[in-house]
């Protein structure tokens, strides 16, 4: 018995002295800047993202953090459902919007306390819109932070229907205002010019493999009737909310599909190619059409510039589907609040991981991640950042430049400033500005522009200030209830076939099948999700305060 109790003596007083030792590094690492490796899941990530190009080395020189990144394997939407079953978490998680389970589940910690206690860059960044990063009015704590920036200014198009430059050039520069303006410009250039470069010249060619279809799919019809981007809902002015393929106006777009491709103007493979073969097909330069955001193709677009067809690189247009419609790509949504990064209730240091997330939203971090190092990425001249030509120039050329350099590549899904935000010299923080991004136009682009007698792409659409902005800011960035969330992304992947179905059907079959579709949401329930997410939204104004 007595060596039994000297045994037990002998493991009490070292469990003691070890979690003391714990308890102590923790404390150390917490208050200092010592180096720390924190996970970090990103739902968003599509590919390996190594913590070794120069900014995130940077990062790690001045925070003391490195990220392990995580990511889903090829777009699985399970990742977030199997953390929660297997109850081991990375100690950061950006899970877009599955945050809503991580919050029931108790994964993720609220950020309230941290906040008020150290997150005086973060009350700076978000200013009197720290509110709309609340939950929701029954837990009205705050879960995560980031995604998109709070100050916007909205230069760019996104989402719109584009031209090459050669197809407009060589139609004389007409008007593009509706479907039926597109379709006539590419049956026009086609019948000219059936070949490019000896190969098969495309129309309009869609990516649509696995979640690109939201982008490329599903987008393009609310835009078309003048709706802006509420993911998969059209929300009226009185904040009201459909599933917008119930929409009975949002057909005309499928219906147009359906016609162009039974004409031979869509690309056959639009439903079935990869990502990779879209791309090589953009960077042949035979692709006349495309829909889908500069994002998304950037380094076959860089492809195009070094082998000499920037002319083959595209114009953005304000595409409708009839006159009645005004574009909507300019819309002013306002700061949603919604997606961000949360700290997981298994964080290994949530105080220093939070730490990290405000000195992100420090001036500082903000430069680096945008602009990269001065002197490397960037010079200062008469107290502005100005990007040298050669630098510039491999910017453009390079399709890996993000990625060796660092360089915008940690802006996202971190917190952002936005694009309208300006230093404490008056200088701004983001590379896009109204001057740099005229400077910055290939010299095609500027003939196009030019040819259309304006400066900037945007110039050609409805202004933000017609737009109006948004009260209820964007719904895809909600984190909706699990429930809801689960019957849209049912509705989601019915959809996603059907809509093949539609546009590749006999155009005598068109309306069959789309009535088919409407019968079939219905029965899912989608006219009451509809319903759900209006009472959604009203909470979430009265939790904003938004009249």
């Amino acid at each position: 018995m007595k060596r039994i109790l000297q045994v037990a003596f002998l493991i009490l007083c070292c469990t003691a002295v070890v979690f003391a030792a714990g308890k102590k590094e923790k404390e150390a690492s917490t208050d200092g800047t010592g180096p720390v490796i924190f996970s970090f899941f990103t739902a968003d990530a599509t590919e390996d993202m190594l913590w070794n190009d120069p900014v995130a080395l940077e990062i790690t020189k001045r925070t003391g953090v490195t990220l392990e990144v995580e990511r889903p394997v090829a777009g699985d939407t399970q990742a977030i459902p199997l953390m929660i079953a297997s109850g081991e978490f990375p100690d950061l998680i950006f899970a877009k919007g599955d945050l809503t389970k991580l919050i029931e589940a108790e994964a993720v910690i609220p950020l309230d306390d941290l906040i008020e206690k150290y997150g005086q860059n973060m009350k700076d960044l978000y200013g009197d819109q720290l509110v709309r990063l609340k939950n929701s009015p029954s837990d009205p704590y705050i879960y995560s932070v980031g995604t998109y920036g709070v100050k916007q200014a909205i230069l760019e198009t996104a989402g719109t229907m584009q031209l090459q430059h050669a197809v407009l050039k060589e139609l004389g520069y007409p008007q593009i205002k509706t479907l039926e303006d597109y379709e006539n410009a590419l049956r026009a250039y086609m019948k000219k010019y059936p070949t490019i470069d000896g190969q098969k010249t495309i129309g309009l060619s869609l990516l649509i493999d696995t979640w690109q279809w939201y982008i490329d799919l599903s987008n393009p019809g609310n835009y078309t009737i003048g709706y802006p981007d509420d993911g998969q809902w059209i929300v009226d002015s009185k904040l009201n909310a459909r599933y917008k393929f119930l929409d009975p106006e949002i057909s005309q777009y499928y219906k147009w599909l359906n016609k162009i491709n039974a004409e031979g103007l869509l690309d056959p493979e639009s439903f079935t190619q990869k990502e990779d073969v879209w791309k090589s097909k953009i960077a042949s330069g035979r692709v006349l059409g495309i829909a889908y955001p500069n994002w998304g193709y950037g380094d076959a677009r860089t492809s195009l510039i070094q082998n000499g067809k920037a002319d083959r690189t595209y114009a953005y247009l304000p595409v409708t589907a009839s006159a009645k419609y005004k574009d909507p790509s300019l819309k002013d949504y306002g700061f949603s609040g919604g997606w961000g990064i949360a700290i997981s209730s298994s964080c290994k240091d949530p105080v220093r991981a939070f730490k990290f997330l405000d000195w992100f939203c420090s001036e500082e971090a903000q430069v680096l991640v945008n602009w990269g190092l001065e002197n490397v990425n960037y010079v200062v001249k008469d107290g502005k950042r100005v990007v040298p030509a050669e630098e510039q120039n491999r910017a453009d050329t390079d399709p890996d430049y993000s990625k060796k350099t660092g360089v915008g590549r940690w802006i996202h899904p971190f917190p952002q400033r936005g694009t309208a935000a300006v230093d404490k010299n008056g200088d701004y923080i983001s590379r896009t500005s109204r001057q740099r991004l005229i400077d910055n136009y290939l010299p095609v682009e500027k003939e196009t522009l030019s040819a259309y007698g304006v400066n900037m792409w945007i110039d050609l659409f409805p202004t933000s200030e017609e737009l109006g902005v948004s009260k209820h800011g964007q719904v895809w960035q909600y984190a909706l209830p699990p429930e809801l969330n689960e019957k849209v992304t049912a509705a989601d992947e019915y959809v996603k076939t059907a809509l093949a179905q539609c546009v590749l059907a006999k155009p005598a079959d068109f309306e069959a099948k789309w009535a088919e579709l409407q019968k079939k949401l219905k029965d899912m329930g989608m006219e009451q999700a509809g319903v759900e997410l209006s009472g959604i939204i009203g909470e979430k104004m009265k939790l904003w305060g938004v009249k």
